[in-house]
């Protein structure tokens, strides 16, 4: 069933359905034939149940509704028409994308060399860019709550992919890095402590550092570098190469296909990551302790016991999925608003990585407030 048909005083209510696309096109055929548009007055047509739809049920789609236009008709749709219809319209039109103003179109031209201009300039450019950034985390929000109906959305092969590319992959830089940090961090506890006397309490401070802020903090810096920068470069690309648009074109969803799959990838390595970088920090520690403080193993061990509380280790962890949001968010953000050259590219991949970075810190110091009034 591709279509059902409803016959009311106002007219015929259409409501599409199923899959529209080339390989239907004979069931297209024979359902919008078999629809009697005499003495109709109005056609509505809803697309809630379109599950699919390229641009050859679009082109059929478009020729029905000339076709009920034609026999005089008015054709309405509840909401907005499918991105394809739109795209088939406009191509048929002949309409180009719009051309941006510059300043002598908007009118501050004159004003420009007071500075004025360019504060209004800016302002106006960073408030849109933060509606488009509200708009792009309710669509993926939206997107993950449709995807959660459907195994077969959730894409689940490009999720591992994900998962190798973000995790697998990043665990030797990240282990280098949390044994480096941990042992600098061991190492000028150290120094200060020696003075009191107090050599026992570097190994609280490396403890507590490395569970609750170093490990979590230092591997979604060292992922953001890393991945949120390649999911930039790769949406951006793809959106250079004109791939995300014929996948509107075909009827899927670059949200669903491209998007969402690094987010939910990533969101499973980094948790994974902060663990691994926790052992190998705790691991760093017992090294110095042992070699410059001549703390054994055994003692070493204990005092880490002793030192975490029931929430040491889960405050940090728990950081990482919300870290991972943001990185992912931040480089899927700014891959997709790529446009019109390689320079553009390199720009919006940059900004990705300083953004995703400033992110996590901020995050993390939201966090360090929010547990400091929960007393954890």
């Amino acid at each position: 069933m591709l279509l059902e048909v409803r016959r009311s005083e106002q007219g015929l209510e259409i409501d599409l359905t199923g899959e529209w696309r080339a390989l239907e096109l004979a069931q297209l055929d024979a359902a919008l034939a078999a629809v009697n548009l005499a003495n109709t007055p109005r056609v509505l047509v809803r697309t809630k149940g379109l599950t699919a739809l390229d641009l050859t049920g679009a082109w059929r789609l478009r020729e029905f509704l000339l076709q009920a236009r034609q026999s005089g008709a008015e054709v309405q749709f509840q909401g907005a028409p499918p991105d394809q219809l739109r795209l088939v319209d406009s191509t048929l039109k002949g309409e180009g994308p719009p051309l941006c103003k510059d300043e002598k179109e908007i009118g501050i031209g004159p004003l420009a060399e007071y500075g004025l201009a360019e504060i209004g300039l800016y302002s106006v450019r960073e408030w849109r860019d933060l509606m488009a950034a509200l708009a792009f985390l309710g669509r993926v929000f939206r997107t993950m709550a449709r995807a959660a109906t459907s195994v077969r959305r959730l894409r689940l092969i490009s999720v591992t992919r994900h998962i190798y590319d973000t995790g697998i992959t990043a665990i030797p830089i990240t282990a280098l890095i949390a044994f480096l940090i941990s042992v600098i961090i061991a190492y000028m506890s150290a120094q200060q402590l020696r003075r009191f006397g107090a050599e026992i309490f570097v190994v609280d401070l490396v403890t507590i550092g490395v569970l609750r802020e170093m490990g979590v903090l230092l591997t979604s810096i060292i992922v953001a570098g890393r991945s949120g920068s390649a999911f930039a470069a790769e949406l951006g690309s793809m959106k250079l190469n004109e791939e995300v648009d014929a996948l509107y074109a075909i009827g899927v969803d670059p949200f669903e296909a491209l998007v969402l799959p690094r987010l939910l990838g990533l969101m499973i390595a980094l948790p994974l990551l902060t663990i691994i970088a926790d052992i190998i920090g705790l691991m760093g520690g017992a090294l110095l302790c042992r070699y410059l403080l001549d703390i054994p193993i055994t003692q070493y061990l204990t005092r880490v016991n002793e030192a975490i509380s029931p929430s040491t280790f889960w405050v940090g962890l728990m950081k990482a999925p919300v870290f991972a949001l943001l990185i992912g968010m931040a480089g899927a953000y700014r891959g997709m608003q790529v446009r019109d050259s390689s320079r553009e590219l390199g720009r919006l991949t940059t900004v990705a990585v300083v953004q995703a970075i400033f992110l996590v810190i901020l995050a993390d110091a939201l966090f360090a407030v929010l547990f400091m009034e929960l007393g954890v």
